[in-house]
């Protein structure tokens, strides 16, 4: 009886996990497709490890992870966002100082034996309050990034006509930036940075060598990300008995990688 109810708790987190990931994936995404215009898809994945820090004070304290990880997300993008205001530097070495600040200060403050939780994730750790929470935050996402979709859009083809029309760079820029802070919160403790990397580079460089407009580019990045999280969790699902619960991010990295293996027949058409 208590081996059954065991096995009945992992069935249902695993699909807590499955939803949470799923709105996760297809709003990072989504959110990618702008990076990777922007020419700062390699940030995605230095964003994501500047949550560390957060994650490890969570880890300390019995915060909730997701929590501590936005935290640090915030204080890490202001903190870009300041020094981008008060150096001619790119916001790319920007982001990576801080990441180098973020990953040495994870690394002493996060337990060895939660460390590999923090980079690869960990599917039955994710509670029901944390799914309903990643739902609401991933549609708030998708709904903000399509407000500024268009003057992201300008910006990237020539920043002094996004200022001539009165776009304020400087303001989208940080807009942008906490969303992606968002998806990486709430997408850490299922996949942990690994995963979050994943889905925001991987789907919107993938749907570029698929898409011959922006519209679908915006969609296909998406679906892309919605898509890998599905397979990589029928696949785990399928090795569960021989795989850790960590292993899911890295799965779901690699179900990307296939796509975009793929997507390199489309462009060579």
């Amino acid at each position: 009886m208590a081996r059954e109810l065991i096995f009945t708790n992992m069935n249902i987190n695993f699909f807590i996990s499955l939803i949470t990931a799923v709105f996760i994936g297809g709003s990072a995404g989504y959110v990618g497709s702008l990076m990777t215009t922007k020419k700062m898809s390699l940030a995605g994945d230095v964003l994501s490890h500047i949550a560390l820090p957060g994650v490890g004070l969570g880890l300390l304290f019995g915060l909730n992870v997701s929590l501590g990880a936005l935290g640090s997300l915030v204080f890490g993008i202001l903190l870009i966002w300041w020094l981008s205001l008060k150096t001619d530097l790119s916001m790319e070495s920007l982001v990576g100082v801080v990441f180098v600040l973020s990953m040495a200060v994870g690394f002493l403050i996060i337990p060895e034996e939660d460390l590999l939780h923090a980079l690869f994730g960990n599917i039955y750790a994710v509670s029901l309050g944390d799914a309903i929470v990643a739902v609401i935050a991933s549609i708030a996402v998708l709904i903000v990034a399509k407000i500024i979709y268009p003057k992201m859009m300008l910006a990237c083809v020539s920043e002094d006509l996004a200022l001539s029309s009165g776009v304020k760079t400087s303001k989208y820029n940080l807009i942008y930036l906490f969303l992606i802070a968002t998806v990486v919160a709430f997408g850490i403790k299922v996949g942990g940075t690994i995963f979050t990397s994943a889905m925001i580079i991987i789907p919107s460089a993938t749907a570029r060598n698929m898409s011959n407009n922006m519209r679908q580019y915006s969609i296909f990045s998406a679906v892309i990300g919605l898509v890998s999280v599905i397979i990589g969790f029928t696949v785990f699902s399928f090795f569960s008995a021989r795989l850790e619960s960590s292993a899911i991010g890295t799965i779901i990295a690699l179900a990307g990688i296939v796509f975009f293996a793929v997507s390199l027949a489309f462009k060579n058409r």
